[in-house]
């Protein structure tokens, strides 16, 4: 090459670099009300569908590997296998799972789509990073060696991974952080389902959990190019195939549908009841026998191989045994026993931290349940009722959407998965009662109940979790503050225990002030030495006060933007 060329190109790539600095620049100034915030979301939306593609890919191989098969017939094929073979597969996993996440995550917990909702409300939109990948790893050895539960949990995660990485080389405030993880959510999920539009109304409704104008410009098109990428690979197939375009009388079928509804909630409280409750008891069993942590997954593995040999459709994502509710190909009593035994086979999952998610089983579990209730009504009003897969369509969403508290979105991934747009009555009508039904038997959905059984408050909004975002060191008054109080007074407070210490949250101080005759607490830290707390300053009332109401006109100037 002469030294011309050279020159010139040396130049472009010079010139090519200003730009993206000058844009980056911008997206760091102005944050996501920029035009160049959308090549941003461009960019992240395709490494996140480039992630969802390769975690995808990565299963269907070491599933091949393991089983001579991919998710799509994985339970006929896992059943003319040895048994021992079955048995002894989850087993491994198990132990190469706990592996993983004894050495790289502090508590051996798998992150998902909840951490992810976590990072978006309290974290400025950022998530762990070393347990994110970990638990990735975790979860594809999981799903490929016969784990139960489903590829979305860690796949979310991932793409939050890939927005942290992201918004900290950008120094970005936490708006900015959290519509650079609703990009990243919106491109994973659409690529891993081929649903652009559930993708985008995931990330809003879901992680996000609000509408801003200024937030759907650039999820909508990081959802674009995460479907393209799930395009280049997959085409433009959807992912079950109906056998025939649904029918719906619409006012004789109504009640049967409502009542689809109602049973589809109950369903979804069960599998979230029992999940935790399983959670429970494996961490008692646990903390008694003193078992290793790096052990409980392979325990469940084993648990997993027993029920595997008589019911191998409870391995993995289960969607040949989705596919076949949904076109019908299952009597009543095997879709009843097929949903009792995946039940216990996701709350096995959970309970010993295997990894995977959980929507892709709560869309088995409710084509299960619709379509052993539409077999039940197409018998009992042969001549007024639809077919029985149409249940099985409005019985899958149903209960999916009670599972995630997601309505909205949930509709739009059951109409993107099928391709049937005909049934949106049937299935709406269904979703409405079980989300209902469902947000009332836990805190709002799954995700929130995991949230709030570590301490984590989001399921009331804003006005519960804000409180816990500040500390009192920040806001308290020192040592002469024109209002300080005199001796006396402090040493009146501290007898009648208004005291709190300077780490603590103003959701901990709050609560107190309803003791406070003075209006205000008492702050104490502990010296490097042994001793008794040292009073370091005071929490006047009004001081929380305004914190908290500048936290909640933030929020409200982010969500109405």
């Amino acid at each position: 090459m002469s030294d011309a060329s050279t020159g010139w190109l040396r130049g472009q790539i010079a010139d090519l670099q200003a730009i993206l600095r000058g844009a980056l620049q911008a997206v760091r100034r102005n944050g996501p009300g920029n035009v160049q915030f959308w090549f941003l979301a461009l960019v992240i939306g395709t490494g996140a569908g480039a992630a969802a593609l390769f975690f995808r890919k990565g299963i269907e191989a070491l599933q091949t590997a393991l089983y001579g098969t991919s998710d799509v017939s994985l339970a006929t094929v896992a059943g003319e296998l040895p048994w021992w073979w079955v048995l002894l597969l989850p087993i491994a996993g198990g132990l190469v799972v706990g592996a993983i996440l004894h050495h790289f995550t502090p508590d051996g917990r798998v992150r998902a789509v909840a951490d992810v909702i976590e990072g978006a409300a309290m974290h400025d939109g950022r998530v762990e990073m070393r347990a994110g990948l970990a638990s990735a790893f975790a979860s594809l050895v999981t799903l490929s060696s016969g784990g139960s539960s489903g590829r979305e949990g860690p796949v979310v995660h991932l793409a939050g991974v890939i927005s942290t990485w992201i918004s900290a080389r950008l120094y970005a405030d936490g708006i900015t952080g959290r519509d650079l993880l609703g990009c990243a959510v919106a491109g994973a999920v659409s690529a891993s389902f081929n649903a652009p539009i559930a993708g985008a109304l995931f990330a809003l409704e879901v992680v996000l959990r609000h509408f801003a104008v200024h937030a759907f410009a650039p999820i909508a098109i990081a959802a674009v190019a995460g479907t393209v990428i799930n395009r280049l690979e997959y085409g433009g197939v959807t992912e079950f195939i109906l056998p025939e375009p649904g029918s719906l009388d619409f006012f004789v079928e109504l009640p049967a549908f409502l009542l689809l509804g109602l049973i589809c909630g109950l369903v979804a409280a069960a599998l979230m009841r029992l999940t935790f409750w399983s959670e429970d008891v494996a961490g008692l069993v646990a903390a008694r026998t003193r078992m290793p942590r790096w052990l409980r997954p392979a325990v469940s593995g084993a648990m997993l191989g027993v029920i595997a040999i008589w019911f191998p459709h409870i391995i993995g994502v289960g969607y040949e045994t989705t596919a076949a509710a949904l076109t019908g190909q299952l009597a009543f009593g095997a879709a009843v026993m097929f949903a009792v035994v995946k039940c216990v086979a996701v709350a096995i999952t959970f309970a010993g931290r295997m990894g995977g998610g959980i929507f892709s089983p709560a869309l088995m579990m409710g084509a299960l349940t619709g379509l052993a209730f539409g077999l039940v009504a197409t018998a009992i009003f042969p001549t007024v009722s639809g077919s029985e897969t149409l249940y099985a369509l409005a019985g899958m969403g149903a209960v999916a959407a009670a599972v995630l508290g997601a309505p909205i979105s949930t509709t739009m991934i059951v109409f993107e998965l099928t391709g049937d747009w005909q049934t949106g009555i049937a299935v709406m009508t269904a979703v409405s009662l079980s989300t209902a039904l469902g947000s009332r038997l836990v805190d709002r959905s799954f995700f929130l109940t995991q949230l709030e059984r570590r301490g984590v408050h989001l399921a009331k909004g804003p006005q519960q979790y804000l409180l816990a975002l500040h500390r009192v060191g920040s806001v308290m008054a020192q040592p002469g503050h024109p209002d300080y109080p005199d001796e006396d007074a402090i040493a009146d407070a501290l007898e009648d225990g208004l005291a709190v210490g300077r780490k603590a949250t103003l959701a901990e101080a709050m609560p107190m002030f309803d003791r406070a005759a003075d209006h205000f607490l008492v702050i104490t830290d502990w010296p490097e030495e042994s001793g008794p707390p040292v009073v370091v300053g005071v929490l006047f009332e009004l001081e929380a006060l305004r914190a908290y109401t500048r936290a909640m006109a933030a929020t409200a100037a982010e969500e109405h933007s």
